[in-house]
């Protein structure tokens, strides 16, 4: 492996890791807003998108409505209610070449560390650009993490007794094989969660069967997958106005639903299973469909035009419910003592955390930890000198929280620009900090198994993470930046100097 470069390290004002969803959408805010700064995106990939690069098993689409899901500056403008993983990798590809994002990428980097040095008032971050092997050095005024809070590189793999003896083919979705023909093969998907709801009704067309095995099952509700209430308001009144109303009123049901779920449980979970046993008949077991948690301790499960009830009622798919004995040689053995016939086994079994993608962060060469952290407002790191993360929402779509964090950095910068600031930090003078994590409401299994990983929440403003769009606009739009908690640095000489960007590593440099 090369040595890091000392020459010409280049340095930009603004450093973005990972160019998914949430790192283009605020690249794009800062190169709108400040068109002076110099920004670059690190990207572990070798092209952008992020998940929806990621993952491309059948089916793949998003689990939140699009109007809500787009961004807020370049609005979804097609009727689709849940878009497929194709579409909104081109939606995010589009919005980085009309806002000029695009050639701000550099591919195929895998950041390492970044490290603040309080002499130069500067981060230095060192990443590898795995295809060459080569170390590479930058250094940067503002530090931006948009990793996402999962591991990319493996998803979360439970080992079953006997595993060895199955002849067939073991795949998990975050890995998908191209190779994979399933057509007229039995298939057995473990899982309960979006995936295998998603997986096992766009299988069951070409697959002899498709069989969704859980040990407990999920909340499931169908949406229609076309806004027809949009389309015909589009006939009345301008585009532009009818996909405003949509997306105001898609933003209150959303936030109604979550509301009505958590204040009234038990109302909402007849509800809910009630709209479940319209769809699968009168005959089907209950059973498979009913959790053993109330609604919204988990994210509900949407699914379009009632696909995978369809594939159920059609007589093509199936949900069994029990805990796995054993793996054999053609399938799975239950504890209750059925068998399961399978080709292919595809264990829809969950994700890893990870936050900050991996990287090492320290402040002056002291390691820092993560998880002994407040967030402010979501956005800025408690004792972390001009470092901000992007973290979505868990209950509502993730790009709401992304758009208003994005919008509320720029804010920050002009501030710090006009008072002449160069460094900003957060600073908890309360002590408020308590044991729960950003994400300890979802009984997930991924959250609780990772929550350890994750930033600590505050018991009052602005360290309490609300996960509340209302109160989270007011906050990051319309409060003042001033707060007694930021401390903020005025400018003096600082030694981390931009150096020539002639051979700044881009997107051709690397590809």
């Amino acid at each position: 492996m090369a040595s890091v470069q000392h020459d010409d390290i280049p340095h930009f004002d603004v450093l973005i890791i990972g160019a998914g969803l949430s790192g283009i959408g605020t690249a794009c805010h800062i190169t709108n807003t400040f068109p002076k700064k110099t920004i670059t995106l690190l990207e572990r990939r070798e092209t952008l998108g992020g998940t929806w690069d990621l993952f491309n098993y059948p089916g793949i689409r998003s689990d939140s409505d699009m109007l809500t899901f787009g961004y807020n500056f370049r609005p979804w403008n097609k009727l689709h209610t849940l878009a497929d993983g194709p579409a909104i990798k081109q939606y995010i590809s589009d919005t980085a070449d009309e806002f000029g994002v695009t050639e701000k990428i550099q591919f195929g980097v895998k950041t390492l560390s970044a490290n603040w040095d309080s002499e130069s008032r500067c981060w230095t971050v060192i990443a590898l650009h795995e295809k060459s092997g080569e170390k590479r050095q930058y250094t940067c005024g503002y530090f931006i993490s948009c990793t996402g809070y999962y591991d990319q590189d493996a998803g979360y793999r439970p080992t079953f007794p006997n595993e060895e003896c199955f002849k067939g083919r073991k795949i998990h979705p975050q890995h998908w094989p191209k190779d994979l023909n399933y057509k007229d093969k039995n298939v057995v998907i473990i899982g309960s969660g979006a995936t295998a709801v998603t997986l096992m009704p766009a299988m069951a067309n070409d697959a002899a069967r498709v069989t969704m095995l859980q040990r407990s099952p999920s909340y499931i509700f169908s949406v229609p997958s076309e806004d027809k209430m949009t389309e015909m308001l589009q006939r009345i009144l301008p585009k532009q106005w009818a996909f405003n109303f949509a997306r105001k009123r898609n933003l209150a049901l959303q936030r109604g639903i979550y509301l009505a779920c958590r204040r009234w449980p038990n109302f909402m979970k007849k509800y809910l299973l009630s709209h479940v046993r319209k769809h699968v008949g009168d005959s089907a077991d209950m059973r498979h469909f009913t959790p053993k948690y109330m609604p919204w301790d988990e994210r509900l499960c949407s699914v379009p035009d009632a696909d995978l009830f369809n594939a159920i009622r059609s007589g093509k798919a199936a949900i069994e419910t029990g805990e796995i004995a054993s793996f054999t040689e053609n399938g799975i053995t239950m504890k209750d003592g059925r068998t399961l016939q399978a080709d292919i086994i595809i264990t829809a079994t969950g994700l890893n955390l990870l936050t900050l993608g991996g990287i090492k962060v320290s402040i002056d060469n002291t390691p820092c930890s993560f998880s002994e952290k407040m967030t402010y407002k979501s956005v800025l790191i408690e004792g972390m000198p001009n470092m901000a993360w992007i973290f979505g929402y868990v209950n509502a779509s993730w790009t709401l929280k992304a758009d208003i964090s994005a919008t509320y950095l720029c804010r920050l910068f002009k501030y710090m620009q006009d008072n002449d600031f160069d460094v900003v930090v957060p600073e908890d003078h309360d002590n408020c900090a308590l044991d729960d994590g950003v994400m300890d409401s979802l009984q997930a299994g991924y959250v609780q198994r990772g929550k350890h990983q994750l930033p600590r929440q505050g018991a009052k403003y602005p360290w309490k993470v609300t996960m509340h769009y209302g109160k989270d606009r007011k906050m990051l739009l319309n409060d003042p930046i001033e707060d007694a908690a930021l401390h903020f640095v005025k400018k003096e000489n600082s030694m981390c100097k931009a150096a020539p960007q002639k051979n700044i590593n881009t997107r051709e440099a690397s590809a």
